[in-house]
């Protein structure tokens, strides 16, 4: 059995994306890593480069400006690494997520399990997504609690939309879970740097003058918000991702202006999801972007 491991990027440095920690994640489970790496401006390919496996292959790209719309671009980059990747089973793993080294002897095993069950198309996995700090991470139902981050490199999956998931012949994934975390960084960065991924994620989902109205305080860092709702951390985060932690600098506590809100903070949104969580023991239409199969 190969694993091939694959992703996409651009401006990773200035942006703040834990790429290199993202892609070390993988290698102990993979054969090969392939990152597709679009035109960047702040020594992003150079960072990758400095990680210094022979299981790294880089692909160098340009971003098309007519597929900034509705994100389309990240699945177009996502599928150019896929495309080259040749092992039986793929993990995906976007610029800002990682594997802990606990998990991997997970994924491996379920990808052995289910070599030669066909029917079975990918692996679903459990999601930390943090927020603010490595000590904060979301509960409430407005984040997916899973996702597809394994496939089957079987040349008809494709990447969806803006990447969060896949599709075979125009439907969804068949899949198993394989009891596996994805650590989700994205929303973890100095406020100043997080209103800039924010303002350049924005621009691949929206018009410039959608942008610009949007971010007209585009000099003003972001604000988390209060952090009080959020579940703490308690647990141990990938070794790589710790010189990355130890290096924080700043207090998203420090940023907060007076009013600032968030979905994950409204009271109705909190109080449905203690119900979903704690009595139903499900979430009310909850988004799947997978079928689910014993």
């Amino acid at each position: 059995m190969k694993i091939s491991g694959f992703s996409f990027v651009r401006n990773a440095v200035k942006l703040a994306y834990p790429i290199a920690e993202a892609i070390e994640s993988a290698l102990p489970l993979v054969d090969e890593f392939v990152i597709a790496v679009g035109e960047s401006d702040d020594g992003t390919v150079d960072r990758i480069r400095a990680i210094g496996d022979p299981k790294v292959r880089i692909i160098e790209t340009e971003w098309n400006p007519d597929h900034f719309v509705h994100g389309h671009i990240n699945a177009v980059q996502t599928n150019i690494a896929m495309d080259a990747c040749s092992g039986d089973w793929g993990v995906y793993l976007q610029a800002d997520e990682v594997f802990h080294e606990d998990d991997l002897p997970k994924i491996r095993r379920a990808m052995e399990e289910n070599l030669d069950r066909p029917e079975v198309e990918g692996l679903l996995f459990d999601y930390l997504h943090f927020w603010g700090d490595f000590d904060h991470f979301h509960w409430t139902r407005n984040w997916y609690r899973h996702e597809v981050r394994a496939v089957r490199l079987d040349g008809r999956v494709r990447s969806w939309k803006s990447a969060q998931g896949f599709r075979k012949d125009e439907r969804k994934l068949h899949v198993r879970p394989c009891g596996a975390r994805v650590f989700h960084y994205g929303w973890v960065r100095p406020p100043e740097t997080m209103k800039k991924k924010t303002i350049a994620l924005d621009r691949l989902h929206h018009p410039e003058d959608w942008v610009q109205k949007r971010h007209s305080d585009g000099e003003r860092p972001f604000d988390y918000g209060p952090l009080d709702h959020l579940k703490v951390f308690e647990n141990t985060h990938p070794a790589v991702m710790k010189d990355w932690i130890a290096s924080k600098d700043w207090r998203a506590e420090d940023y907060r202006r007076e009013g600032t809100s968030h979905e994950h903070n409204q009271f109705g949104v909190r109080l449905l999801s203690w119900i979903e969580n704690h009595v139903l023991h499900h979430r009310i239409g909850e988004y799947r972007n997978y079928v689910l199969i014993k």
